[in-house]
């Protein structure tokens, strides 16, 4: 269908094991003595073989980052730039380089964007709301299946409400896909993670706002997450269904399962993966057979997910929940269509999360 805008990709990729060795032929050539880099660093790789690969030197600034406390959060953002602004004298760094799971990669690309433009981070939270370019910038994954390394989205925490900067100027202008990096992530994060890009595959394939750029992207990176999970699929497999699937959402959308793990995310903390799966476990009326297979996944590799977790919220967070939910139009228009209110009603979002 012609009415459809197809996005901007990103330009350069290096793939293949140790490819992270070749990161200066990706970076800006440092030309001045106060130029320098901005590494953030998944927080679990601080004494790992991953930095000490990174030459880094006593210019770049370092930020290691918690991303596994939590979800990453717009005052995080905002903290980490006025840090970087002022202990380097307002002078901005000539690349961003974002190495971890989709978190620390999303803080990246939402630090590349708050760097050039005024105010806080959470001004920029939706869709096209970023006037002028960001800053250079470079996503390693160390956890696959988020597809954040090819997707124009920065997903934050704010006040009241988990959104993305959602923009061109948010994407990466390089990534490395590096399996080395991910051969000792724990088996329950590699599984969330990897459901990640198996839950938003599903989602851009059945959903309305589909073309067949995204189609051709998301049914590999589909097939190749069941190879993953179903089969004896390696990690290289991983790495490229994660980066196919991110590159399908750019030109699809997600659906019921991402809206609803929205809401489990700001009353609960979940992390977004294990959110998605939480969701995606009881959405077999809108999913059905991916959902059976699912719990085919689930099943061989004995992960066991909770029950009855929204029981012990209060009417109120609830509320906000469904607020959050009703809230995620787009992904909701792509999964039900234009008319989704009269089919996803209030009333229909707490059975679902009844069902969690």
């Amino acid at each position: 269908m012609s009415n459809f805008r197809i996005f901007k990709q990103v330009p350069r990729l290096l793939f293949g094991e140790n490819s992270i060795n070749r990161l200066a032929e990706l970076v800006p050539a440092k030309k001045d003595p106060k130029d320098y880099y901005v590494f953030i660093i998944d927080d679990v790789h601080k004494d790992s073989n991953i930095v000490s690969r990174l030459n880094l030197t006593n210019a770049d600034f370092i930020e290691y980052f918690p991303a596994s406390k939590k979800e990453p959060a717009t005052y995080q953002v905002d903290e980490i730039k006025e840090r970087i602004m002022k202990e380097k004298g307002n002078q901005k760094p000539i690349s961003i380089i974002g190495i971890g799971g989709g978190s620390s990669m999303d803080v990246a690309k939402a630090i590349s964007v708050v760097l050039c433009n005024e105010g806080s981070s959470s001004l920029y939270q939706g869709w096209d709301l970023v006037p002028n370019p960001g800053i250079h910038k470079i996503g390693i994954p160390t956890v696959a299946g988020s597809g954040a390394e090819a997707s124009r989205t920065a997903v934050l925490m704010g006040k009241d409400r988990k959104f993305g900067i959602n923009s061109d100027f948010s994407m990466f202008d390089a990534i490395i896909l590096d399996r080395t990096l991910i051969k000792n992530v724990p088996t329950n994060q590699r599984f969330h993670s990897g459901m990640d890009c198996y839950i938003h595959c599903v989602e851009s394939l059945q959903g309305t706002m589909i073309n067949e750029l995204a189609r051709g992207y998301a049914s590999k990176a589909l097939d190749l997450c069941e190879l993953v999970f179903l089969a004896d699929g390696d990690d290289d497999m991983l790495m490229t269904a994660s980066y196919l699937g991110g590159v399908s959402i750019v030109n699809s959308e997600v659906g019921v399962c991402h809206a609803l793990s929205y809401g489990l995310s700001l009353e609960l903390g979940y992390r977004h993966g294990y959110a998605n799966c939480i969701a995606f476990d009881v959405l077999e009326e809108y999913y059905g057979p991916y959902v059976e297979k699912f719990r085919k996944m689930l099943k061989k590799h004995n992960i066991v997910l909770p029950k009855g977790v929204t029981k012990s919220l209060d009417s109120a967070a609830l509320n906000r929940m469904v607020e959050m939910t009703l809230r995620m139009e787009r992904p909701l228009t792509n999964a039900l269509g234009e008319n989704w209110k009269q089919i996803l009603t209030p009333d229909k979002i707490l059975q679902l999360y009844a069902r969690m």
